[in-house]
């Protein structure tokens, strides 16, 4: 008796009903299995947690090569003399800025005024100019004047004065006129001669990348 009256309650249901309710179970079922679509590109979309950890490593990485290179530059400083050497050199570069002549800066006369070397003329005649007035070698020292020679590319050769020696093949200088009419501190200049002999070096240039090689005669002390 029970089982007939359930079948004919089914049968009063309408088909189109019947058919909605069975969709809609369905559509439960999937959207409960399914995980929600990202689309095609979603790899593509920025993720700010990871950009920020990428900045902050960006930043940490500069700094550690800003620290390793100010440690190694510390480091080259050996003993009182030197730094006392460096300090001196630091007020003679304000001393010439303080000083500086009419027109443009030249290389020669700012690394007069900054080693108090009484030398002038062309900076490829200081080496032989020097010759019996001042101390010359091929080792460099804070405060001597580093002597270029005349080639190609500089034809009336250069002179720069030590301001650092960080290695036995690495030093900075200060200079003028080595990017055109301006002064520079504090520039990596590399010994890349065959004997470690400083005849030969590349400078660091204005996208701090080291240039091209030049030809060195020596170093001039003032003694």
């Amino acid at each position: 008796m029970f089982s007939g009256v359930m079948l004919g309650l089914c049968l009063m249901v309408p088909p189109a009903m019947a058919q909605q309710a069975g969709a809609g179970d369905v559509a439960a079922q999937t959207s409960q299995a399914a995980p929600p679509k990202l689309g095609l590109f979603a790899f593509l979309r920025p993720n700010p947690e990871a950009k920020a950890e990428r900045a902050a490593l960006r930043t940490e990485r500069k700094a550690a090569r800003i620290a390793a290179r100010e440690a190694q530059r510390t480091a080259g400083l050996i003993g009182r003399a030197e730094v006392a050497s460096r300090a001196a050199v630091q007020d003679g570069v304000q001393f010439a800025l303080a000083h500086k002549p009419q027109g443009r800066w030249w290389c020669v006369p700012f690394a007069r005024m900054v080693s108090g070397l009484s030398l002038r003329g062309n900076a490829k005649t200081w080496w032989e100019q020097a010759k019996g007035r001042y101390l010359r070698s091929q080792e460099p020292k804070v405060g001597a004047v580093m002597a270029f020679a005349a080639s190609r590319a500089m034809p009336k050769g250069h002179v720069a004065v030590v301001s650092a020696v960080i290695s036995d093949r690495e030093i900075l200088v200060v200079h003028a006129n080595w990017l055109r009419g301006q002064v520079t501190l504090d520039d990596r200049v590399i010994d890349v001669s065959e004997n470690g002999d400083w005849s030969r070096v590349r400078v660091e240039n204005a996208a701090q990348t080291l240039g091209r090689v030049n030809p060195v005669n020596g170093f001039i002390y003032k003694g």
